[in-house]
């Protein structure tokens, strides 16, 4: 007779909002702000009831490196085991974690906030901040999230260089995959033409995208210097196009394969 093999404790699949990235909070809380967004995301998966310490120890017996240990760990905005750059970051890591603490006590605390000096501290700031919710039931406590995420800059006076950097990243993220697609398009399926006769209409029903967005990857495209668009033997404004009016646009080959990276379609 053979013992019956253990019984394993549940496990839970890790979730992460989907807006994070976009949302920009990686460039303005400390870096446990990622797994702690992770660890919320979580709990917010049904059938869960409990605080995240709860969580934290039936997923990793109460330690998660990543976090730092667990919810009474400080807050830092380097990893302590990563290998410095010092050709990018010269002053060493305890200088730029000096600055960065002060560049977010002071962001924290002219918005009226105190500064967190634990994990725990930050989640509460989640609750605060909207980009989690609890709530008490008779089964216990239940986490939620919201479909979107507040932006920084919703809650936080952020300076105009961070502020213009998060709002790249956004636009990039916006863009980038319609850009992706009307590349695809145009070397894939035209087979790269150094010129063509369309209309939005076209790439867009060959896609299944919305006119508008092809109209905003190709302004993109534009701005790139990969290609211009050309009505006759006029220039033509990308942003301005008609959906069915006739243009061509004009690759410029050499400019396209020096500056993007092509991923082909399996």
């Amino acid at each position: 007779m053979t013992d019956n093999p253990p019984v394993p404790g549940p496990r839970r699949d890790m979730a992460m909002h989907n807006d994070w990235w976009a949302s920009g909070w990686e460039h303005v809380l400390p870096r446990q702000g990622f797994p702690l967004t992770m660890l919320m995301g979580t709990a917010c998966q049904p059938g869960f009831t409990g605080s995240p310490d709860d969580l934290l120890q039936e997923i990793f017996d109460g330690h998660w490196d990543m976090i730092g240990g667990d919810l009474d760990g400080a807050l830092t905005f380097s990893w302590p085991d990563e290998e410095w750059d010092y050709e990018a970051v010269p002053e060493g890591r305890e200088a730029c974690e000096a600055t960065r603490w002060e560049q977010s006590g002071a962001l924290l605390t002219t918005a009226g906030f105190p500064v967190p000096a634990t994990v725990r501290d930050l989640s509460e700031f989640y609750l605060t901040w909207g980009l989690a919710g609890r709530e008490e039931t008779p089964e216990g406590t239940r986490w939620s999230k919201p479909a979107v995420l507040p932006l920084p800059g919703d809650l936080l006076p952020l300076n105009p260089e961070l502020t213009e950097r998060l709002d790249g990243i956004r636009w990039m993220m916006r863009t980038g995959p319609l850009l992706d697609t009307l590349i695809d398009h145009l070397v894939s399926d035209l087979g790269e033409p150094a010129e063509t006769l369309t209309s939005l209409d076209r790439p867009a029903a060959a896609t299944g995208q919305d006119v508008d967005d092809v109209r905003l990857a190709l302004v993109e495209l534009v701005k790139s210097g990969d290609t211009r668009v050309q009505r006759g033997e006029e220039p033509a404004d990308a942003e301005r196009l008609e959906t069915h009016r006739r243009f061509r646009p004009v690759m410029d080959a050499e400019h396209f394969h020096e500056n993007r990276i092509q991923v082909s379609r399996g």
